[in-house]
């Protein structure tokens, strides 16, 4: 085998080695939903939509320059309400209503739609059981349609603030799906207004009280949650709060967390992570450290609780910052390394069997020449002895 052709062999197995390199690395299959909030500035809210509303205030409506209801009721009464629906468009839609109580997120926001959180323990009358509504309206092109919406107030009477929200949103959102290049969006626009039942114009003063700190995960990654209700049927606004975790019995701070501008709900309970910053989470005793103010407010709670070796190993499993330990996933290692091992071996082999044919089929050529040159020389000798 001549130097020129190992030389062109190697940068033949080098090109085919480096391609198939790339195009393992690159290759891939997305898979995305995002949701759309309604907020796209491009685009106008009535056409994203696919209708508007009015709102029609009743005479108990305390302040009728505000873009939501807020009633001032007595024990025991029983109203309706009415939201007036618009279809400007050229096509029947159906409207989807919901009514559910107001309720505080991780993130210190007051959500009036999302019914996946608990009631606290703290509330007295569930604003579902208050207020009820048809589960969808149907409207034609162009219709105008009324929805009314029935109260009925707790013999009992209360202080404070019972809150809520109706969401209308137009259904088959989710049936609009736009594929783009192997990706699917999906955006879902909706309405939210907020109803606020209330027996006096007296406003009360929030308090929080601590419930438990406890083990979790934020977004697939290890955290601590601090879980606190405010127990008065009052919002508690413009909440600061700083969280600290420690090992129980030090004073060395392993995580912790501090957030500002945060909201609560009447009687809801808010669960605050504390993020593990990527670290593994480790059985055992902890400490965990809470300050939160509003205003001239403030509360303080230093409280113990205890992370389990099932729910380290639990979370960990599930962290997607980690790097897994599971012989799953080694297994899964080696049988891509193999296969691409075994696909540049295959490669690199039919390379080095053509290669040799093609220089076994050149030689025999080569030979074949060789033998027929003396036979044309006696050829040629002869014939010069007959002359």
């Amino acid at each position: 085998m001549s130097k020129q052709f190992r030389k062109k062999q190697s940068q033949t197995f080098f090109t085919v080695f480096i391609s198939l390199f790339l195009l393992c690395l690159f290759v891939g299959v997305t898979n995305i939903t995002a949701w759309g909030s309604g907020e796209d500035t491009a685009t106008d809210p009535t056409t994203a939509a696919g209708f508007t509303y009015t709102l029609e205030f009743p005479e108990n409506q305390m302040d009728k320059n505000l873009g939501y209801y807020q009633l001032l009721m007595n024990p025991g009464q029983e109203q309706t309400i009415a939201v007036v629906l618009s279809n400007p468009g050229a096509e029947n839609i159906t409207v989807d209503l919901a009514l559910n109580g107001a309720k505080t997120n991780k993130n210190g926001v007051i959500e009036y739609a999302n019914n996946e959180i608990e009631n606290d323990a703290s509330l007295a009358f569930a604003f579902e059981d208050l207020v009820t509504g048809p589960e969808s309206v149907d409207l034609a092109a162009g219709e105008t349609k009324q929805v009314d919406l029935a109260i009925k107030m707790p013999e009992t009477g209360f202080e404070g603030v019972i809150a809520g929200g109706l969401q209308l949103m137009k259904a088959g959102q989710t049936e609009d799906a736009n594929p783009e290049g192997g990706s699917t969006v999906i955006n879902q626009y909706a309405y939210v207004i907020s109803i606020l039942l209330q027996e006096s114009e007296a406003v009360l003063t929030p308090d929080l009280q601590f419930n438990s700190a406890y083990a979790g995960q934020l977004n697939y990654r290890n955290s601590v949650y601090v879980n606190f209700s405010n127990v008065i049927a009052a919002y508690l606004n413009d909440l600061t709060v700083e969280a600290q975790v420690m090992k129980k019995g030090s004073n060395t701070v392993l995580y912790e967390t501090k957030k500002t501008s945060m909201r609560m709900a009447p009687t809801s309970f808010i669960e605050f992570p504390i993020a593990m910053n990527g670290e593994r989470m480790e059985s055992g005793d902890y400490t965990v450290h809470v300050l939160a103010t509003a205003g001239e407010q403030r509360w303080e709670w230093t409280e113990d609780f205890e992370i389990t070796e099932e729910e380290a190993q639990k979370y960990n499993e599930r962290d997607v910052g980690l790097t897994q330990e599971t012989g799953i996933d080694w297994k899964l290692v080696g049988l891509i390394v193999g296969g691409f091992v075994l696909v540049v071996a295959i490669i690199f082999l039919l390379i080095v069997v053509f290669h040799k044919k093609k220089n076994r089929r050149a030689a025999a050529e080569k030979a074949g020449k060789k033998k027929r040159s003396p036979k044309k020389a006696d050829n040629g000798q002869i014939k010069k002895k007959r002359l």
